[in-house]
């Protein structure tokens, strides 16, 4: 681990140096003068809707450091589970920070630069009433999940339930409390928050995690000076305390892994006043 951390710095450094010749996305964003990050809307505390109508969270305030890195504006772009890698392969945004878990048929697609920036597992949102205290309880029962969704397969082949897929959360929020499912699959981390809203007063998150597993920011296939320059900036997240700041800023529990990866790089680099 200590050897890929001093890789990604090393790399991170050469970046900024300006050593590569060929033009590529960076040379692209400074003559626009625009960073266009894909983002989650629907999907508090780390990329949703405000009162004004502005994309705010976590994934947001990250993709603002970046803009700031490299002095341009930021435009930030809602994307969904079932599109984000699209959007990226197209060239319509030219980062994706969006919840997404790191998986090797994605890093077929899209470039997942190291070190991961988060993590989650999955779980269900379901009624009280439901009574549901295991996973195998959801045979033969339809559960909502997210077009796209890893863990849809496995919630389907594992347990036997029954997939209804939407587009985007707050319509499988909806089908959850019109009765059409009896359960929503989802990442541990987005239950948590709507458990804490009074309208999901009456639901829980009744089973044990399963499947913790990283997210990974993208860039496009290629683009390595970008994706040396984000390693650099994910490195100084975790070691700066800043994804700790900012769950707590939006309400989260610090998680086990953005305390672990602070501590990581803590101990890898003891100058660092603490």
């Amino acid at each position: 681990m200590k050897k890929l951390i001093t890789g990604i710095c090393v790399a991170a450094a050469l970046s900024l140096s300006g050593q590569a010749a060929l033009a590529d996305v960076l040379d692209d964003i400074a003559e626009r003068g625009v960073l266009r990050v894909g983002v989650k809307a629907d999907y508090p505390p780390y990329g949703y809707l405000d009162e004004a109508g502005n994309i705010v969270g976590i994934e947001p305030a990250l993709a603002q450091d970046v803009a700031d890195l490299l002095g341009v504006e930021l435009e930030l772009i809602p994307v969904v589970s079932s599109n984000r890698m699209q959007f990226l392969e197209q060239g319509r945004v030219d980062l994706m920070i969006a919840t997404m878990t790191d998986r090797n048929d994605r890093r077929e697609v899209v470039q997942i630069v190291d070190p991961n920036y988060y993590s989650s597992g999955t779980n269900i949102l379901a009624p009280i009433e439901a009574g549901l205290t295991e996973w195998e309880q959801l045979d033969g029962l339809p559960v909502c999940g997210i077009q796209g969704a890893f863990y849809n397969r496995k919630t389907e082949e594992e347990f036997g339930a029954e997939i209804v897929a939407f587009t985007g959360t707050a319509e499988a929020l909806a089908a959850l409390q019109q009765g059409t499912c009896v359960a929503f699959v989802y990442d541990d981390s987005f239950l948590i928050s709507r458990l804490s809203e009074p309208e999901w007063a009456d639901y829980e998150m009744p089973l044990e995690t399963i499947d913790d597993a990283p997210w990974g920011l993208a860039v496009g296939l290629g683009e390595d000076r970008f994706a040396n320059l984000m390693s650099g900036m994910i490195v100084n997240w975790h070691l700066s305390g800043r994804i700790l700041e900012l769950e707590t800023e939006y309400g989260v529990d610090n998680t086990p892994f953005a305390e672990r990866m602070h501590q990581l790089f803590l101990d890898i680099n003891p100058s660092i006043e603490r």
